[in-house]
């Protein structure tokens, strides 16, 4: 079996379960022979050596059975970078870049005339305080989880990808947070006991349900954190966050409850969905 034979055959077994077929199998082979795209291009007729050949078949059988390709390769994109990513944390999805242009945009028009202090609650793979403090270099950024093992892949992440710009700090959403904060951004646990069952099996059966269940209505957490919010955000700090497609008006209600002086908007994501909480506070 070549370089095009092994894509062909990984296109054919994933095709029955993977919208992107075609896709997964060069990520799976790229990651095996630790090669970029455009060589499995320009080498298409190179020859797998028979371990390797075997180890694409397990790579391929793995995927066919709805395991994610990001923990099979061990990393995912998110903006321009790649994150290292495991079953202990969520991987990034598309919609969370949103959340932190979102908070960006806030972050860069805010004149406050001091350092701002963002925290990212429920960090994960710690893809949203990496990105803050990537494209917010003067803003002082924390990264907090419940999870240890969250937080490990966390730093891991930090110190490859915004060395020395992120505190990382295990926390019960802002329990452990003590200075005031300007800007909290977080996508928590949305997913509600209804919907649970119908996830994909990929979600359901391989990412951290820690990451994904937001109890009866999907907003336990989130009201969690906005009860806490009350007294660690500043007068004219704001809060972000991501929340599912049916929960907008829902949303809009808890946070007007825990901050009803706000300006509070619910945002659409690029399907057009409500996905983004924005208060601001006055």
């Amino acid at each position: 079996m070549n370089i095009q034979e092994a894509l062909a055959y990984g296109r054919s077994q994933l095709t029955p379960t993977s919208p992107t077929p075609q896709l997964d199998a060069r990520l799976l082979l790229e990651h095996l022979l630790n090669v970029s795209h455009s060589y499995l291009i320009i080498h298409h007729d190179q020859p797998l050596t028979v371990k390797q050949e075997d180890n694409f078949r397990q790579l391929v059988t793995r995927a066919s059975q709805a395991e994610p390709i990001p923990y099979i390769i061990g990393h995912a994109p998110f903006f321009d970078f790649e994150l290292r990513v495991a079953p202990s944390v969520l991987i990034p999805r598309p919609e969370t870049e949103q959340l932190v242009e979102l908070a960006v945009n806030w972050a860069k028009a805010h004149e406050a005339g001091r350092p701002l202090t963002a925290v990212d609650v429920g960090t994960g793979s710690g893809c949203i305080a990496i990105a803050l403090a990537r494209f917010l270099p003067d803003v002082q950024v924390t990264a907090v989880d419940i999870s240890l093992e969250a937080l490990a892949i966390a730093q891991q992440n930090g110190e490859q990808l915004a060395s020395n710009r992120i505190q990382f700090c295990q926390s019960n959403l802002l329990q452990a947070v003590r200075q005031p904060i300007d800007l909290i951004v977080a996508n928590l646990p949305y997913v509600t006991s209804g919907e649970w069952q119908s996830l994909a099996d990929g979600v359901k059966l391989h990412e951290p349900a820690l990451a994904l269940d937001g109890g009866v209505d999907g907003l336990e957490l989130i009201r969690q954190l906005l009860q806490q919010a009350t007294t660690k955000l500043r007068p004219d700090g704001a809060i972000f966050l991501e929340i599912g497609w049916q929960q907008g008006e829902k949303a809009q209600q808890v946070a007007q409850a825990h901050f009803p002086d706000a300006e509070i908007t619910i945002l659409p994501d690029f399907a057009g969905h409500d996905r983004f909480v924005k208060i601001v506070n006055h």
